[in-house]
Formats: C-alpha cells, structure tokens, sequence
C-alpha cells in the first residue's frame, strides 16, 4: 500500500475499492459498459457507447443550440454558430479538392476558429495537421512539409513567420490567413469563407459533407519530439479522440463511487482553457469533452494571472489548470482576495511534474480538487486519471489508467513484466493509442509493438494499480507543460563555431516544474558568452526551448563506457543557482 500520508475529506474514505468502482460502472447495461473490438490484428478493450467519429461529435454538439462554446473577449460563439462556421468551411474545403485522406494543416493562437477548423478537417474525412503555434517558421515549414499537407490555415502572426518559408512547400496548394488586418497577397482569408465569428449565427442553416469514415480511419497528425532526429507525427485515428470523452467521464464517476455518493447527471461547466489547443491535452481530453457535454471555454490571448481571476469571477469558471504553473501563480498571487474564485471547483493539470504541497494547497486554499493524470502525444493523452481525494492520498502518483488501458512496466529487454513496486520502463495499451508515426516505419516499429506504446518513461506502479512516474528515459525537460528534447536544443548549440562538447539539463523552477539548462565545452582558443549561446539558440528554436543558464567546463563532459554523457553529474554545477519562482 502507499506510505503517503492520507488527507482524505473524509477519514471513513474510500467507501468503495477501486476494483468494485470500476466492476459497477463497467457492468453489462451501464454507460460505461466496455467490449472487445480487433483493432490492427489485435484484440482490444473500447468503450462500447463512445461516438463513432469526430462528425458524429459534431452533430452531437449542435443538439446544445444556444448554449454558449466558446469566449475570447467579447466574442461569443454559440454551438449552433459554431456548427454553421464548421459546415460551410467543410464545404469549401471539399471544393478545393481537399477529400479523405488529405491532410490539412493549421497554426494558430486558441481562437473561435480553432476548433471549427479543427472540425472542418476532420469531418470530411480528411487529416487535420495541428502545428504548434510556438514553433519557428523553419519549424513550421518541417511540420507542412513532413506531413504533405496540401492546405494551411494560419493566423496573421503564424503567416507572418512562414512568409519567407513558403516558397520552399511545394505540396502546399492552398492558403488561408485568419485575423489578418490587410489582403495577404496569394492567400484567402478564411473571413471570405465564413465571415467574423460575430456573424457565424447568421451563416445558412446547412448539414455539414456526410462522407463514409470509420471508428479506426486516420484523422490527426499531432508532432512530438523524439530523443533524436526531427519531431515525429503521431498518426491518430477518430477512435482515439473519441476513447477521451468516455475516459473523462469515467474517471469523474469513479470518485463519486469511491466518496460512496451517487452519480449525478452530466451537467454543462465552464472551463478557462489556457494551455494551447495544439496540445492533446486541450484538444483530445479537453475539446472533445466539451464537444460531448455542452461546457464553455474560455480562451485567453495570453496567460495573466489577474485577467485570469477577472474572468473566473465574472464567468464564474467551473475549473482551470493545464500545468501546475497556472496553479502557482493563482495560489501566490498577492491580489488574489480581492477577487471571487468560489465557483472553482477544480483545478487539473498534466504534462509537468508538480509538487505534492500544491496538491493539498488547492484543497486547502481554494477548497477546489485537484486532479492529474498521465499521458503522451502517443496516446492521445489519457491513460491514467488522478482526481480528487485519490490524489489527495497519493500526490505524488500520476493515478490508476482508467477501464480500457492496461500498463505493464518492463525491464531494459522490452519483453519481462517487472514485478508492483519495481521500477522499470512503462508500456502502455488501449484504444487511445495512435496508430503509428507518420511516415516514419522504423520510428514506428520501435515504439508501437502489438498494440503496446513503450513510453521511454521510467516508473513504477503499486498493489493497487496506481503508476508513479519516476524518471523520464527520454531525456526531456518538461517546461510548463511544454516538451523540450534536450538533443534539439543540443544540435542547436552544435551549430555554433565555438561550441564542441555540450548537454541539456533540467533545473527545478517553482512553478515551471523545471526549466532547460545547457553545460558547455568550447573549441581551444574560441569564446562565446551565456547571452550570445542562449540568442543563439533562439534564433533556430522556439524561445522557451533555450537554455535559462550555461555553465562553461574547461574539459569535455563526463560519459559512461556507451560514451552516454552523465547528465546526472551535471546538475552541481548548478547549485549555486536559486530555484527560481
């Protein structure tokens, strides 16, 4: 059992075992009732009742009319509004030849129009390409031209970062400029197409393209990063996103079980959705839910901790979160009494580790639960939930997988299952697995093995099913939420003159979890400074992937026999450095 010190809300607590909770929400009849499906040659648990495909959502999500989707300042867009802009930019998008199969990638800031372009994608059977919206555009143009797509759909800012790299995407046939203040020459502005989002309501009362697309067709291409080489795509199927909305569901349910309470009925809640829709986080576990529910988001153009606390006052925001950063910076902010955040009911985040005093401090200081949960790009984010008063008990865990994922953790030979409380690498299976990498075959058959993704994390999982994440084998820091692949950054200091032995490493930050750190070996009789390095990298990287502090050693670095640099004899180096808050 976890040593963790319980500080359940109630001390009778759990009324029901984890195993009895998930056996009576899993029960013939039941919503969350599951079956066997054959998914690539191999025999797979899914959620009976999820929607067949992204169109089947979409439809779904009219049915809440005039409830309200989505807010980005004063603009407010309906459901009903929202499928309107969706139907008729479906329909242009077929008449520009775009069919299934096709792929259509897009870059923008969370904006209206990012979910109906997400849904004009992907419901006429075609691929929707989401790049990250942080990316250069020498990034950028890898991701468009790495995924072939044939149209692009951008923001005035994301167009402004390309323009130089157009001329080299020779498949690219078409463009559309959202929000541009001018004609962008060569291009349409998606406003021709669907008007304002103020005006999407008026916009004709049209069904949205009807095209044949099954539960296991190809649908997203969402780029993660590897331990080497260039980002790969991870290829995902309508089967994967759908998997998240039954997941959530589930997950919510199990801790009204567990409390002994029963299950309310859904009811629509407003979210304050900070982190970028370009992440599975946001779009496979957040948007898909949403979809599903008939909840708000609220977008912001950029975080700020007070216009956050005027928004979740004046809506009256239901939950937030993303990254435990977004926690942190409400919790401390000095102006925080001033406002009302009562309507929190919790805050939830992933993708970076978080301390086990924020757990409890949003308990205590906002009465809210927490929640977290474990996931990947290649698994279309959930594979484990952790929410309420389980976390309160087990903070440092990332949870138990919800119904339909197994995990196993395996020792170095991929194959021998480790026996609960061993640590070794997580493997991870269930529908909400991508299908491969996009053109990417040995990338591929590395990773995905029999219906398994062998994560590169380093874990362990106890009596109870519960997995703790222990170590990352990718060598990544994870900034914010944001994935940061330290042999990315490295090639990038690589490149200049000065620089011939270096390494990438994470250094604690408050809030941040942890941030990029470079330890560097010049060339004999070269110089080069911390600030020159750090601009150095910025000019070839997104600016949060470069490094916060570079220390100088006179001799190369250490390396064990394999020649792999020791990383973890690194980090003295920078003990002198305060964790920054």
């Amino acid at each position: 059992m976890s040593t963790e010190p319980v500080i359940a809300l109630d001390p009778n607590w759990p009324k029901v075992s984890l195993q009895d909770a998930t056996a009576t929400l899993t029960a013939p009849g039941s919503k969350f009732e599951m079956e066997t499906v054959t998914i690539r040659g191999v025999p797979t648990r899914v959620w009976k009742n999820a929607p067949h495909d992204l169109g089947q959502l979409l439809d779904l999500s009219r049915t809440h009319g005039k409830r309200t989707f989505t807010i980005l300042d004063d603009e407010r867009v309906t459901y009903e509004a929202n499928y309107r802009a969706t139907a008729t930019l479906a329909r242009a998008l077929q008449a520009m030849g775009v069919g299934k199969g096709d792929r259509v990638a897009f870059a923008m800031r969370n904006l209206p129009e990012w979910p109906v372009v997400f849904f004009a994608i992907t419901t006429i059977g075609a691929i929707a390409v989401p790049l990250n919206a942080w990316w250069t555009g020498a990034e950028l143009e890898y991701g468009i031209n790495d995924s072939g797509a044939k149209v692009l759909i951008v923001d005035a800012e994301r167009h402004a970062r390309i323009a130089e790299h157009l001329s080299a995407m020779p498949g690219l046939e078409q463009l559309i400029v959202a929000r541009s203040p001018q004609p962008v020459p060569g291009a349409r502005a998606l406003e021709d197409i669907v008007g304002a989002s103020n005006s999407w309501a008026t916009l004709p009362d049209t069904d949205r393209p009807r095209v044949a697309i099954d539960s296991d067709d190809d649908v997203t291409i969402f780029y993660t990063s590897g331990t080497t080489g260039s980002p790969k795509g991870a290829l995902g199927t309508h089967r994967n996103m759908m998997t998240n909305i039954m997941s959530a569901g589930f997950s919510s349910a199990r801790s009204f079980l567990r409390r002994g309470e029963a299950i309310p009925d859904p009811t629509p809640r407003t979210s304050l959705t900070v982190i970028p829709m370009f992440h599975v986080t946001a779009c496979s576990a957040g948007l898909m839910g949403m979809m599903a529910s008939g909840g708000t988001s609220i977008f912001m153009r950029k975080w700020e901790p007070v216009q956050a606390m005027e928004i979740i006052q004046r809506e009256h925001v239901h939950f937030t979160g993303g990254v435990p950063t977004i926690a942190w910076q409400l919790l401390e902010h000095p102006d925080r009494a001033k406002y009302d955040l009562s309507s929190i009911e919790a805050i939830a985040y992933g993708g970076a580790p978080s301390a086990p005093e924020l757990v409890k401090k949003i308990y205590e200081e906002f009465g809210a639960l927490p929640g977290n949960g474990w996931g990947m790009t290649e698994t279309m984010a959930t594979v484990t939930h952790h929410a309420a008063e389980d976390y309160l008990n087990r903070p440092t865990s990332a949870g138990p997988p919800v119904a339909v994922a197994d995990l196993e953790i395996r020792a170095d030979d991929g194959v021998t299952v480790l026996p609960i409380g061993e640590v070794g690498e997580l493997w991870a299976r269930g529908p909400m697995i991508v299908k491969e990498y996009w053109n990417k075959p040995e990338a591929s058959a590395e990773t995905f093995v029999n219906g398994w993704v062998r994560t590169g994390d380093l874990a362990r999982l106890d009596e109870e099913g519960f997995v703790y994440i222990v170590d990352r084998a990718k060598d990544m820091v994870i900034r914010g939420g944001e994935n940061i692949y330290s042999s990315e950054v490295e090639n990038a200091l690589y490149e200049h003159p000065a620089v011939t032995d270096c390494a990438i490493i994470g250094i604690p930050h408050r809030t941040l979890g942890e941030e990029p750190a470079a330890v560097v070996h010049l060339a004999p009789g070269m110089t080069a400074s911390e600030a020159e390095l750090q601009a150095w990298v910025r000019t070839r990287l997104a600016a949060f992937k470069a490094p916060v502090a570079v220390r100088f050693v006179h001799e190369t670095l250490p390396r064990n026999a394999n020649g792999k640099i020791l990383k973890k004899d690194l980090k003295s180096l920078f003990e002198d450095r305060e964790v920054a808050a």
